[in-house]
């Protein structure tokens, strides 16, 4: 982004700045009169693999390694119909059981490395393409009734209840416990099944939760002996197996590896709600395990994930003190929907997540599009209904599998330490309170008066350090209460609805796109947005599908912006958290695709922290959005709010105090962190996390509308540094025009190997030009003269009716320019330009074309058995080690094919003059004929690959 690009390496598609290689893999309908040809070509080339149906085939090439690369398989798919190239589809498919499909082809393998391409498309593009088929099909097409438009129609459903059943059917004869569960929403048929006793049996607790054809597998596991520490030991770990959709992982050994972004943020929304209602003082290590082991497809898992972690540690003996579940909230059509199906969600203007017990709310997190704050109550209300019943039959289920908690290795309470504790030091903590100090000051005070603590109650207390500390804690969370609430004001002197001084900046760097500096107290990022063409798109290769993002915010918080030394690298769970947060936030303010063309990707570098610096992303992120001129719809602005209780163990009430703009000792310190960003008008995202058992519906009411308050006044703010979008894209942003062409045209454009497109590229001075399956071309470039001449030439190449992707078409197929000129002379040496490199050998023109280009040069094959005296294992490698783009070659005449021949090898043997071999290539008396390919061998290569030298 410093230069004006996105990396362009998928690097599992989230185009953070490293790399790793893709692949290429083509694939082509043909009739079933070609599958034997194809196989023949195939196996001749030895560079690729192909696979065929009764009607389909296709080439997978081979890289480097030689190892063929597979495409992966998408249940969800729809079979293409057998003709060919009449409708091409942005899915990807591979051919299963002799389904027809559509595979990737990649953009980033050099087209030298997959010679099978050049040779379908040239030799083949005639005879896949089926004119009977496609006539057919488009007739079909034009006979198909018009859709209509869309509308949610939910099931009716049974009543909300529960039921607990046990059979003795686990294996050896043991008891299987299934609680169902009807939610009694319209729209929600399937019951939840929850089966625990016949699965997983040595850990502490395990379940198989069961909605439709979806099946997850979740466990609950501890430690016997406990660690000496003053924190929760608890670790999450959920997984999406690729095999529950019936398809598998894309990476190289085929096996899902680690936690994808998506997978990390299931993980955080299972910790999140669970972690507060762990008993205090429990430190044995902990573990949730969760996978999907069936997915039907038809409604996101990430609640049941949640329900069914909290339903295996609630049935273990880790001492979770209520059940909890949670259940999404969609609102289609003006209607709350709940746990909607993936089609209801493409309509729905609010996607929430809900978690917590029967009486409280413990976690909320969700987007919506400019959603007032009532609807957002009302919605958390919807959710947790559904909650109360799944946590009732989760009691009851508790008690029939349930296993008695642990409460014994809980230390309890140190008697007489916490009076102790406030007599000592409540005058010193006031002091500090009401100092008003800078973080610096407030931090360093505050580490001060920790040691005298630890100093005080070392001698009294010498095997205590942890109670000392959670006692000094609880001292500090009280008297942060007591003045909030007594005179209204905080420990920096501000108000309860207060923010901090803001201070915003933008375009603050001269060569990127977009940049912003945004400064709110002692909390500030540096964002900066990146346009860029289609294919910058971020990627997510997930269970329901590949997915691509236009829009994508990556959230970076070094130790240096905390003053502090740490680990610097991959992102950790907190940054994709907060990343993911403040990229919800900005997604609904985003032109359409069709009004704003570009790729967007937004960084968000934290260089100071004071809390909430993912609500700084967003308004810091907002600003370079506007100052790259993306036309949003409305500025977005992020506040976080807390909240302070007396007594953290209960659920909120009216005695809480809501706090505006949090600080980071308020967050630490305090009860609730509720994130909440949005225009004007409505919310565009929110998040909740809280410490206590449970918020109220009055309580978060009461939040949300002195969020708002807190929101306008950051958009003020901001407004000083920029009010609206810059009119003009920046001059370092790439323009960008469209031109959209008929797909069966698309292998015009791209021609062999992609040689047509990279010449567009370079003669028109152009930064890229991105081709869409469905015909639509986007040409990106900085000189507007040069782009529109790029768009005649490719409006030129694809207005004859003939051509299509490979070359194949409805008309009539232009000749093909062949050399003129005089006849090279065999046994002569010439140097001539290598025009390609393949495993086989390299191609090399010995004699020039015409100067206007009109005719080609003359070309011949040097095979890889004359390029060197040695055995040469590897043709590019090789050539590229040499570091030339030529080579001296004996011309040696032409085969049975009439193709023409070359030698290198016989170049070097003669000018060392050891060899009596002859100039037609003979060998000598010396030479071993093991490293020797006979003339008839030569020719029988060279007709297998018939054709490819004039590609």
């Amino acid at each position: 982004q410093s230069s004006g690009h996105i990396n362009p390496s998928p690097q599992s598609s989230v185009r953070r700045d490293s790399a790793t290689p893709r692949h290429h893999i083509c694939k082509y309908h043909s009739p079933i009169n070609m599958r034997f040809s194809l196989n023949a070509l195939a196996a001749v080339l030895s560079s690729a693999v192909l696979f065929g149906s009764t009607s389909d085939a296709f080439i997978a090439p081979l890289v480097a390694s030689r190892t063929p690369i597979f495409a992966r398989v998408e249940t969800s798919s729809t079979i293409v119909s057998q003709h060919a190239f009449a409708k091409r589809r942005n899915e990807l498919y591979s051919t299963v059981n002799g389904d027809a499909a559509d595979v990737a082809v990649d953009d980033e393998t050099e087209a030298s490395d997959t010679p099978i391409t050049e040779a379908l498309t040239e030799a083949l593009g005639e005879v896949l393409y089926d004119e009977e088929s496609t006539e057919e099909a488009a007739k079909e097409e034009e006979a198909a009734p018009e859709e209509e438009p869309w509308k949610l129609v939910l099931e009716e459903v049974p009543p909300a209840s529960y039921s607990v059943e046990t059979t003795p059917t686990a294996p050896g004869g043991g008891n299987v416990h299934k609680l169902t569960i009807h939610l009694g929403a319209p729209g929600h048929p399937d019951p939840i099944i929850i089966e625990t006793g016949k699965i997983g049996r040595q850990a502490s607790a395990a379940i198989t939760m069961t909605r439709g054809d979806s099946v997850l597998y979740a466990t609950a596991s501890r430690d016997k002996d406990k660690r000496d520490i003053d924190f929760l030991p608890l670790s999450v770990e959920h997984q999406e197996r690729f095999s529950s959709a019936g398809t598998t992982s894309g990476a190289f050994n085929k096996r899902d590896g680690r936690p994808a972004e998506h997978e990390i943020l299931v993980c955080r929304l299972i910790d999140r709600p669970l972690r507060p209602l762990i008993a205090e003082g429990w430190r044995h290590e902990t573990q949730l395990l969760s996978w999907i082991l069936s997915y039907d497809g038809v409604r996101t898992c990430d609640p049941l994930a949640i329900t069914a972690s909290a339903a295996a540690l609630w049935l273990s003996d880790v001492p979770l003190l209520k059940p909890v579940a949670a259940a999404m909230v969609g609102y289609i059509d003006g209607q709350l929907v709940l746990n909607p199906t993936v089609e209801q969600m493409k309509h729905s203007r609010l996607n929430l997540t809900v978690a917590g017990t029967k009486e409280a709310v413990l976690m909320i997190e969700g987007a919506a599009d400019f959603l007032p704050e009532d609807l957002m109550v009302e919605a958390v209300t919807f959710g947790h209904e559904a909650i109360k019943i799944q946590c009732a039959g989760l009691e009851e289920l508790g008690k029939v599998a349930g296993k008695a908690k642990k409460y014994d290795s809980i230390k309890p309470p140190v008697e007489g330490l916490q009076e102790a504790m406030d007599e000592l030091f409540t005058d010193n903590v006031d002091e500090i309170f009401n100092g008003d100090m800078a973080k610096k000051d407030q931090s360093a005070a505050q580490s001060q008066l920790n040691e005298a603590v630890m100093l005080e109650f070392e001698e009294k207390y010498p095997e205590e350090k942890a109670a000392v500390k959670a006692a000094f804690k609880d001292l500090l969370c009280r008297r942060m209460f007591a003045k909030a609430k007594a005179s209204g004001t905080r420990i920096d002197g501000r108000k309860l609805n207060e923010v901090r001084v803001i201070d915003s900046e933008a375009g603050l760097f001269p060569r990127v796109h977009g940049s912003a500096l945004f400064t709110r107290g002692e909390t500030q990022v540096v964002a900066t947005a990146t346009l860029g063409d289609s294919g910058m798109r971020q990627k997510i290769d997930r269970i329901s599908g590949m997915e691509e993002k236009r829009f994508y915010l990556q959230y970076t918080f070094p130790p240096s912006c905390v003053g502090e030394t740490g680990r610097v690298g991959a992102p950790g769970r907190r940054e994709v958290g907060h990343g993911n947060l403040a990229e919800r936030a900005l997604v609904p303010t985003l032109p359409s695709e069709a009004d704003f063309p570009y790729a967007i990707r937004v960084e968000s570098l934290v260089t100071e922290s004071n809390g909430s610096s993912s609500m700084a992303s967003v308004c810091g992120g907002c600003l370079a959005l506007m100052d790259a001129g993306v036309p949003i719809k409305s500025p977005i602005a992020g506040i976080a709010m807390g909240m302070l209780l007396g007594d953290k163990g209960g659920v909120s009430d009216e005695n809480a105090v809501i706090v505006s703009d949090i600080l980071g000792t308020e967050d630490a310190l305090g009860t609730m962190d509720f994130k909440v960003a949005g225009n004007k008008e409505g919310i565009t995202t929110f998040q909740l996390d809280i410490k206590c058992e449970g918020l109220t519906l009055e309580t978060m009411k009461k939040a949300l509308d002195q969020a708002k308050e807190g929101r306008l006044h950051i958009l003020g703010e901001m407004e000083k540094a920029l009010k609206e979008p810059r009119a003009e894209l920046p001059a370092s942003v790439p323009k960008m025009i469209k031109v959209t062409i008929s797909p069966d045209s698309i292998g015009k454009v791209i021609g062999p190997g992609g040689r047509q497109i990279r010449a567009l590229i370079e003669d028109f001075k152009l930064d890229n030009i991105d081709v869409d399956e469905s015909g639509e071309i986007q040409i990106l470039g900085f000189d507007m003269e040069q782009m529109e001449k790029a768009k005649e030439m490719i409006v030129t190449l694809t207005s004859s009716m003939g051509g299509g992707r490979g070359g194949g078409g409805r008309g009539e197929r232009a000749p093909k320019p062949t050399y003129v000129g005089p006849e090279p002379e065999e046994g002569k040496i010439y140097t001539g330009k290598i025009t390609g490199i393949h495993n086989f050998g390299v191609f090399v023109e010995i004699l020039p074309g015409a100067e206007d280009g009109s005719t080609p040069g003359l070309e011949g094959l040097c095979h890889v058995s004359e390029l060197h005296i040695e055995r040469v294992r590897n043709t590019e490698g090789f050539i590229r080690a040499m570091n030339t783009e030529t080579l001296e070659v004996v011309y040696q005449g032409k085969n049975k094919k009439g193709q023409h021949q070359l030698s290198r090898k016989a170049v070097l043997e003669e000018r060392r003059g050891g060899g009596k071999r002859s100039i037609n290539g003979a060998g000598g008396a010396n030479e071993e004929q093991k490293a020797e390919m006979s003339k008839e061998e030569i020719d029988v290569i060279a007709a297998a690959i018939d054709g490819i030298s004039e590609l």
